[in-house]
């Protein structure tokens, strides 16, 4: 049954055309048989203001890529304790109004971690201090617990100017944390858990230096898929976790948390499956 109302939301952020995320959104709509409509708009931390300022009562939502999740803040309503926690919002619903962000990276990635039934481990590498890094860092609570005896966690950093604040978050998280540069990344893939959080091609230079038993590679990228490292790990016979899983579960809650209703999770994975198919037809 149609809602009788259209409503709309969309994904915001500079690039975005490479976003599968009005695919994934698109089919859960068309699953909880809502009329809604989802699209793709390039903004920029300039533009943000005034794109927000323009929405009117018929939008219910966002989602927000880079490099928006902490340009967004001082926009908002109101923020989750646990966005607030890790400074990065990823998504806004709409309501009467008022602009309220949350994080739904964080229980995204703890989500994907657990489907791949990835449970206790005592050492874990972030490659990048961006704000998905941020959001790895807190998912990693899950699995390494809190303090200093009870797991390592390493951020390999491209821009050192992020250590700073990557500390305080650690501090905020009871998390002990050791910060490195990012040319000694290639020593951080011998940890049990590797989550790279950069760009593609970012991590392509990391490809010849996998461990001969690597343990567990969760690459948020997903497009272009496998990434050179993921392809080299998964070769080494390694675990590898993609951004498609990542995105898919951070989408569904997104889902959830704009319409009110469950997500079809299955539905929303074979639109983006499809959609990264007709990307990569050659794969």
């Amino acid at each position: 049954m149609s809602s009788p109302v259209s409503r709309r939301a969309a994904v915001l952020g500079s690039p975005i055309q490479h976003s599968l995320s009005p695919m994934l959104h698109r089919a859960a709509y068309v699953e909880l048989g809502l009329d809604w409509t989802y699209d793709a708009y390039d903004v920029d931390k300039a533009r943000l203001p005034g794109f927000l300022a323009e929405l009117d009562g018929s939008w219910v939502g966002l989602s927000l890529t880079m490099p928006l999740k902490h340009a967004v803040i001082p926009l908002l309503d109101e923020v989750s304790p646990l966005a607030a926690q890790v400074e990065a919002v990823n998504t806004v619903s709409l309501t009467d109004g008022r602009r309220s962000g949350d994080n739904t990276d964080v229980p995204g990635m703890v989500a994907a971690l657990h489907a791949h039934r990835v449970s206790r481990v005592t050492s874990v590498a972030i490659l990048g201090g961006g704000a998905t890094a941020r959001s790895a860092f807190a998912a990693v609570r899950d699995f390494v617990g809190s303090g200093a005896p009870s797991g390592e966690v390493t951020g390999y950093l491209r821009r050192p100017e992020r250590a700073a604040s990557l500390r305080q978050l650690a501090e905020r998280l009871n998390q002990h944390l050791t910060v490195a540069p990012w040319q000694a990344a290639a020593a951080g893939l011998r940890a049990d858990l590797v989550i790279a959080t950069t760009p593609a091609g970012a991590t392509d230079s990391l490809a010849d230096s996998i461990p001969p038993q690597p343990g567990i590679l969760f690459d948020v990228v997903y497009h272009p898929w496998p990434t050179r490292i993921a392809a080299a790990w998964q070769a080494a016979g390694g675990t590898v976790i993609s951004g498609l899983d990542f995105l898919v579960h951070q989408a569904a809650l997104q889902v959830q948390l704009m319409t009110g209703q469950p997500a079809p999770l299955a539905a929303m994975r074979t639109a983006g499956q499809t959609a990264l198919v007709a990307r990569n037809p050659r794969k």
